[in-house]
């Protein structure tokens, strides 16, 4: 993976950020830095598919498929996958 010191923010990542800003905002006069957004988004992203896969052999394929998402995907008994890349 390269570092990059720029984060190009076109109108709709700018947008999610900003959303993304009022959830993990402590409360409404908070403007947390876009690193502590971004930091929250991963960590979130870990943990969820973390989640997912601790719970594969207790619940049925449904139950586990109604929390995928576009970004974290089970497959029952296949794989985690992303569709972002």
């Amino acid at each position: 993976m390269t570092k990059r010191t720029t984060l190009r923010l076109d109108d709709e990542r700018a947008r999610l950020i900003d959303q993304a800003k009022g959830i993990v905002a402590s409360d409404p006069a908070d403007d947390p830095p876009v690193s502590v957004v971004i930091d929250a988004a991963l960590t979130h992203l870990i943990q969820s598919e973390q989640n997912l896969e601790s719970v594969r052999n207790d619940l049925d394929p449904t139950t586990i498929q109604r929390f995928n998402t576009d970004v974290l995907a089970l497959r029952y008994r296949t794989s985690v996958e992303s569709r972002w890349r």
